[in-house]
Formats: structure tokens, sequence, C-alpha cells
């Protein structure tokens, strides 16, 4: 066992420690690192417009994310359409194409994250578009720019929350929202007699971060990493009990575990590792 773990900790070392995806670790790829310190292989684009929703800015590089988050957008968007009709959801940013750290962003750099304005309505209660990142308050009300006011769609935010959080192959990990907001979002769905095990894991995904701002003026989208994907370099955040747990080895001898771990991270020394092994 010894002689294993070395050998495991050196092929590591030359593979960076897992870090970004190198000739040295070709098992690396997809949303490689942690959402605030990684990169983003194999990413797909967010068409500018689809079925109830549209990129808030429409020339953007920042329109790139895993491909579950991208078909995450597009499917709860398009599901608040047809159960409650009105003004198109506004996506903000995703990640670069190949992610990493992005201007006014700590994380968004492994295609997990994305930013969703919020849903707005007249003060006499039409559905409009967001006017951009304006800021609620407790009372549902924001000043625009131009100094009228807005009133926060809970009804349609508390359905796109529904919809993230229903979908099984979203993954989500987190839906970062001022509390105040949350507050009156969770009310609504107890008011309207929502399931209350769904209710549960939005309360547990819904979550005003510490360490950056309140985000009381978008609805800041992440998911979790995959079992397959974490094995291919994914990191970070709790895995919740309702989403696939962690892949698990089961009981190899010693010597086909360090040839499968090999083959994954160093293919090319295939040959010259036999002479190694009993």
């Amino acid at each position: 066992m010894q002689r294993l773990l070395l050998l495991i900790a050196s092929v590591l070392v030359l593979a960076g420690c897992m870090g970004t995806p190198t000739p040295l670790a070709p098992g690396l790829r997809g949303s490689v690192g942690f959402p605030h310190q990684g990169v983003l292989t194999d990413a797909a684009p967010l068409p500018p417009r689809g079925t109830g929703y549209r990129l808030y800015r429409m020339k953007t590089d920042t329109r790139w994310g895993n491909p579950r988050l991208v078909a995450a957008i597009q499917g709860a968007a398009r599901t608040v359409s047809q159960v409650r009709p009105g003004a198109p959801l506004l996506v903000g940013d995703l990640s670069a194409r190949r992610g990493g750290a992005w201007t006014g962003h700590r994380s968004h750099r492994t295609g997990r994250d994305a930013d969703l304005l919020l849903y707005c309505l007249t003060p006499d209660g039409r559905s409009i578009p967001s006017p951009g990142f304006v800021h609620f308050g407790p009372d549902g009300l924001a000043e625009t720019e131009d100094g009228k006011f807005v009133r926060l769609d809970v009804p349609r935010t508390w359905e796109i929350v529904k919809a993230l959080v229903d979908a099984p192959e979203a993954n989500v990990q987190w839906l970062f929202l001022a509390r105040w907001l949350e507050a009156l979002v969770i009310e609504h769905a107890r008011a309207r007699g929502e399931d209350p095990e769904l209710v549960w894991r939005a309360e547990n995904v819904l979550l005003q971060p510490k360490d950056s701002a309140s985000h009381d003026d978008h609805l800041h989208l992440r998911i979790a990493c995959t079992p397959d994907e974490a094995v291919a370099g994914c990191a970070g955040g709790p895995v919740w009990p309702w989403l696939p747990g962690p892949l698990e080895l089961g009981d190899l001898p010693e010597d086909d575990l360090l040839r499968a771990i090999l083959d994954e991270l160093v293919p090319d020394t295939a040959g010259a590792r036999e002479s190694s092994l009993p």
C-alpha cells in the first residue's frame, strides 16, 4: 500500500495536482476546479434568444457554460413562460468560453454560474422586462435610474426557482438571493400550498452570500458537479442529499487500482510502467 500511495502522489504532482487541463492530465475537462478558481472546456453557448428568455447584453463573450447550466436556464425560462406568461427572463453573465477570471465577477470561472435578472411588474401589475440590476427592498419595490418604481414579480420568481430546483438534470447547488427577497418568495410558495419537500429544497439552496453583494438585484444560479464531472476535475460546494452522491471505489486489488489511476492521468506511460508491476 505504501508503494501505491507514493506512486499516486508522484503522478498527481506531475499532473499539476489536479489543476487545469494539461497533456499530463487529459482526464481533466469540462468544469475544472472551483467556481472562483478554475477553467472551462467543452463549453456550450447560450443562444441570444429562446423561449421565455433573452440575453441582457446581446453582444457579450460571457454566454458560455457547462452544457447542463445552459439547458437548465433554457428549460426553466420555457417552463415559466408556459405556466405564467409574461415578459422574458433577462439573462446576464455566464462564463467566458474557456472560463477563468472575468471583470466584475469573483466566481463565474468554470461555467457553473449564471446571473438571472429578476422578473418585474409595473406598480399596477403589468409584466415588463427587468430594467436592469435594480435593488429591491423588503417591500418588493425597486427604483429605476429614471426615478420610476417596479415591483418584484414574486409569483414568476417562485416559478423559476421551482423549475430549477425541480429539474433533476440541473443539479442546483445554490440560488444566491437577498434574504428579504427569499422570504417573499418562500412565503408565496407556502401560501400556494406548494409541495413541502420542494419548498424545503428551495429554502436550502436559496442563500444570501456572505462574501459578496447581497444579491437584491438578481438571482445567481450555480449548479453542482455531477459525480462524473467531479472525477474529471469539478470541485467545490455541498452535495445536497437529493443530488447524486460522489462515485465510490470498489474493492480493487492494489495493482489494478494503480493501473486504472495511471491510465487516466498518464496514458502514454502504460508500456513504461508494466515492468515495474509484478
